[in-house]
């Protein structure tokens, strides 16, 4: 179901300002002299004071479709229904296949569609876009509920001599309102990450008072990485998606190294477990059912091929809830690239786990998504064996009739609140240590390292 919010209209188009002016332009754009002057000022506008938002966006997809012309809202790394919609009025016009999500073919093509129009045809408008209006009915999850400060960070391969900054303002406007408006203030810093990281500290001048401050990393964190290191020490949480990282093995083991280092780091990626999970609690809760849950020896776990990091996360939640220690991992490969692990609980039973990466032919916007599980026991008497399956793919795999009639067949819903957009949202009203994904993230690095 899409939530139909307020639009975001510019209090204060983008700027382009020094790092020294950034201070003054947000000053002016609240002053009495700026909210009386301006024509299209609107009326009752204030300035947000809920929380800061550090957002590192390695992609240069949004900055190109706003420099193009397709994207006319902020440069802020956020994903909503605006960039989606600019998206599609990019591949329509470039004649790609239009699906409203980013890719390496579209990043490429809108580089060289820049790159012409600065060198060949420098007067010449591209195209007369839709633009983002598609997506302007449905403002951003991030600015129309959780008004802040945002300061985009968009590093760049080759640098132009300095940090440059820009400073805007947008507000969600309501046709029936009345009273003020609290409006997001976006400061976008673009440079190399060498040049980014020299004025670090000035990045976290920007940061407001006492009020809780966020890092959205959107690439690997890595202790490693300077500007990482000390952005996230000056933040109450940093936030990650290990379903938009290609090595998801390398970004678990770098979170959970970050949690051993006394980093507040939470994973989107986790959120979306959360009906897996409770649906798998659901099925034993029965005093009958729970007992048998010792008697579960059984583990089958598939998931969309590409990332690993869900099924990882939802097994070493479950190992940990069960009191499973891993013994051995062995990848098999294949068309599934199976992996087996086998665990062995508090009573020295033995439990045998394969998860399986299952190839699809239209992947959804989130990679690595689970499809199904199966827990059952080699124990024929034990009433354990329960379904839980994919609404929208389905048991792939697992076949629910047959000698699964016996078993527990539930199915996973698909929910709007899942995409990245509102995960973003929801965590942002929280910013306290998840000790339960930390248990569950530790066992599944463990299970990991057993790799043989």
């Amino acid at each position: 179901m899409t939530t139909s919010t307020a639009p975001l209209v510019a209090l204060q188009s983008p700027q382009k300002v020094s790092l020294e002016e950034v201070n003054a332009a947000l000053n002016k754009i609240w002053s009495s002299e700026l909210a009386a002057g301006e024509e299209d000022a609107i009326a009752g506008a204030v300035r947000a004071s809920t929380f800061s938002l550090i957002v590192y966006e390695p992609s240069e997809t949004q900055q190109l479709l706003a420099t193009l012309g397709y994207y006319t809202g902020p440069i802020d790394g956020i994903d909503g229904p605006r960039t989606k919609a600019a998206i599609q009025a990019a591949q329509q016009f470039l004649g790609l296949t239009v699906n409203g999500r980013h890719s390496p073919e579209l990043l490429v093509t809108l580089r060289e569609q820049l790159a012409m129009s600065r060198s060949q045809q420098p007067g010449r408008d591209a195209a007369a876009y839709a633009l983002d209006a598609g997506g302007a009915g449905v403002a951003d999850e991030v600015a129309s509920q959780n008004p802040c400060r945002i300061i985009a960070l968009c590093p760049i391969s080759e640098s132009t001599g300095g940090v440059t900054a820009q400073v805007s303002a947008y507000c969600p406007v309501q046709k029936h309102s009345s009273g003020n408006l609290v409006c997001c203030e976006y400061i976008t810093l673009t440079g190399t990450d060498a040049e980014l990281a020299q004025v670090c500290g000035f990045i976290q001048s920007l940061l407001i008072g006492e009020l809780p401050k966020f890092l959205w990393w959107k690439a690997i964190p890595d202790l490693q990485n300077d500007l990482f290191r000390k952005l996230a020490q000056a933040c109450n949480c940093v936030i990650v998606d290990s379903s938009s990282f290609d090595d998801a093995n390398t970004a678990l083991v770098n979170i959970h190294n970050l949690h051993q280092e006394g980093i507040n780091i939470a994973d989107l990626n986790w959120r979306r477990l959360s009906a897996w999970q409770e649906l798998t609690a659901e099925a034993f809760d029965p005093p009958s059912r729970r007992a048998a849950l010792q008697e579960m020896d059984r583990f089958v776990l598939d998931y969309e091929a590409g990332n690993a990091a869900q099924a990882f996360l939802y097994l070493g939640w479950i190992a940990s809830r069960l009191k499973w220690r891993p013994t051995e991992h062995h990848c098999e490969g294949g068309d599934y690239d199976l992996r087996r692990i086998r665990f062995v609980n508090e009573a020295q039973r033995s439990i045998e786990a394969e998860l399986a990466a299952v190839p699809v032919a239209d992947p959804g916007e989130v990679v690595g998504d689970l499809i199904d599980l199966k827990l059952t026991s080699t124990n024929s008497e034990a009433d354990c064996c329960t379904i839980i399956c994919s609404e929208t793919r389905g048991c792939m795999r697992l076949e629910a009739g047959g000698g699964a009639q016996s078993c527990r067949v539930q199915h996973v819903s698909s929910l709007a609140d899942q995409s990245r957009e509102g995960l973003i949202g929801q965590q942002l009203q929280r910013w306290s240590r998840d000790l339960l994904f930390e248990e569950s993230l530790a066992l599944a690095v463990q299970i990991m390292q057993q790799s043989a």
